[in-house]
């Protein structure tokens, strides 16, 4: 029960920061929305799995996943409110430059890369048909969410956004 409750507040913290984006279905924001929801669902799915066996292969590589995924959230908002720098102070989505340096370097989507990260690293804490449904359905909506976001930004960077998508990968660096 207290899972559906703690479910039930996060999607309505999720639902209040996505509720612009949410009006414009072609946006970057209204797909992330489901991202947020699909890792959400997955972390309260496998919570009492965190600690279990922690020295086993998953658990390990989980674990991995989980501290990549720390690293790349706070390195990418670092270089987007340094770099970027935003229009408005801490509005990430309002950059002035666009960013080519640190993780943004080789992936074109480092925040996007941590919440898949993020997915996948609890996804390996209890192997679960309903933990594969929704790491399935998070990497779909992070796919989806960075296309419309790639969309958006060759509308306002032009051959130079171009440029970078063939000079970097999506999600996870030197791979395809």
């Amino acid at each position: 029960m207290w899972k559906i409750f703690i479910f039930v507040c996060a999607s309505i913290g999720i639902l209040i920061f996505s509720l612009p984006s949410l009006r414009l279905p072609r946006s970057h924001g209204f797909w992330r929305f489901f991202a947020f929801e699909s890792v959400s669902a997955l972390i309260l799915l496998n919570v009492e799995y965190w600690f279990r066996n922690p020295f086993s292969a998953l658990q390990i590589s989980s674990w991995l996943l989980l501290i990549g995924s720390l690293f790349l959230v706070l390195h990418g908002f670092y270089l987007l409110m340094t770099t970027g720098r935003p229009e408005q102070t801490a509005n990430i989505e309002k950059t002035t430059r666009l960013v080519r340096t640190g993780a943004y370097r080789y992936i074109r989507h480092p925040l996007y890369a941590s919440l898949f990260y993020l997915g996948w690293g609890v996804f390996l804490k209890n192997l679960s048909v309903a933990s594969a449904l929704l790491i399935f359905a998070l990497t779909f909506f992070l796919i989806i969410t960075a296309k419309a976001e790639e969309r958006e930004n060759m509308a306002k960077w032009g051959d130079e956004y171009s440029s970078y998508m063939r000079e970097t990968k999506m999600f996870i660096p030197f791979l395809f």
